[in-house]
């Protein structure tokens, strides 16, 4: 989809109007809002949008489209004649304007506003909104919450129908925070407004409304999943087959690798994915692509990706070289496995735009030569990492070490 066109400077005065609507409908709207829906010659909005207002529409009133940027060519086609398009809650939060806004200037756009799904919540539960943890479930996997079930915190999260908040209980159940305090927020702001209260191992909720936002209070069960907020996460939390980058050098590895909001990562022999699943946890921006060559190693990335909240993480099952071919370009390269193989390398390399990183790690002699003649040639930044672990030995404890690692680390210029 093209991006803010401004090709015609005479067009400078708001033509596209974005209102915001509550659960109550015209009784909820200013004089304005009323006005400039009942002045405009077209409508845009969701059927019951259209419900809601219809008493006010004069002009023509049409209905989303399916694909929803089939509507979005439309008014944009209709640029300079006035367009009102009817959104639920505030349309710039999880909403329809900041997708409208990717077309139209801001200029060009008047917005009225009424209060979000999220801010009716926490009022109706005396909430402080800047502190609680806000998470769009809509449309979207429900494992998204994940990273955020940490003990204390507070999550508001809005769900795609009325089948969410059971699939959220269920998750909550199933991850070791059964005992979290899961309130159903259904209609806020409408007649059938209902609020409700349960723990989330013993949800017992029927028909609940379709437009519903769930507030947890978490509370983790012993053994509950809690992922650290830190790189370098536990590795019993992956699941492997001894194919995994140890946490400690993972931790190393994700600070060499130095994420930037909005990144995107190739992580070529991703083995279990640990370094994309934990690369695309320091940021809800955060990309990456896991390429693997096993079709149960690719498989088991994916399952990965989902218990860590993750599951935008894109798993291309294949062979570097060859697999890279087509991929998005990088912001960064890790390479753990299968460096060695002829080309792998010089793709990783010609992959980088001016700036990129590479982060390549060795445990054997041959990964090893090719970094050394790397470094040699491209420069960078070159360390040995080697750490022993305390064990057994006989009735007293000495120190085992793990095989040695070798980090190349170098920025495309």
């Amino acid at each position: 989809m093209a991006e803010v066109s401004n090709s015609d400077p005479a067009i400078v005065s708001p033509w596209l109007t974005i209102i915001g609507i509550g659960e109550d409908g015209v009784a909820g709207l200013g004089d304005e809002a009323k006005r400039l829906i009942a002045a405009a010659p077209v409508v845009y909005g969701g059927a019951r949008h259209m419900e809601l207002t219809h008493s006010l529409i004069k002009g023509e009133g049409r209905v989303w489209q399916s694909p929803f940027g089939r509507s979005v060519e439309e008014i944009v086609a209709r640029r300079g004649s006035p367009v009102v398009v009817l959104a639920s809650g505030d349309p710039f939060f999880f909403g329809v304007g900041a997708t409208l806004a990717r077309r139209v200037a801001a200029a060009e756009i008047r917005t009225l506003p009424a209060p979000s799904s999220f801010s009716l919540a926490a009022s109706r539960l005396g909430w402080a909104l800047q502190e609680a943890t806000l998470v769009s479930l809509h449309g979207r996997p429900i494992d998204l919450v994940r990273p955020h079930l940490q003990p204390g915190n507070r999550v508001l999260a809005l769900t795609s129908d009325g089948a969410g908040p059971k699939a959220l209980a269920e998750l909550l159940a199933t991850s070791g925070f059964g005992q979290s305090r899961l309130t159903v927020l259904e209609a806020l702001g409408g007649a059938g407004e209902r609020v409700t209260t349960q723990i989330a191992s013993r949800f017992m909720l029927g028909l609940v409304h379709p437009l519903n936002v769930c507030a947890i209070e978490v509370a983790a069960d012993q053994g509950g999943r809690v992922l650290p907020l830190s790189a370098g996460r536990d590795d019993l939390l992956f699941e492997h087959d001894g194919q995994i980058t140890k946490r400690e050098v993972r931790a190393l590895t994700l600070s060499a690798l130095a994420p930037r909001k909005g990144e995107l990562l190739w992580d070529i022999g991703a083995g279990s994915g640990s370094i994309g699943i934990e690369w695309m946890l320091a940021d809800p921006a955060m990309r990456a692509i896991a390429i693997e060559a096993s079709p149960e190693r690719a498989a088991r990335v994916s399952r990965n990706a989902e218990a860590f909240g993750v599951p935008g993480l894109t798993v291309v099952e294949g062979k570097a070289p060859a697999a890279l071919s087509g991929l998005s370009r990088p912001d960064a390269i890790f390479i753990g496995g299968g460096g060695s193989e002829p080309g792998v390398m010089d793709a990783a390399v010609a992959a980088l735009d001016s700036g990129g990183r590479l982060v390549a790690n060795a445990v054997t002699t041959e990964m090893e030569a090719v970094l050394l003649q790397r470094h040699a040639r491209l420069g960078g930044s070159l360390i040995r990492i080697d750490i022993a672990r305390a064990a057994p030995v006989g009735g007293m404890t000495g120190w085992r070490p793990a095989m040695p690692v070798t980090q190349w680390s170098w920025t495309k210029a």
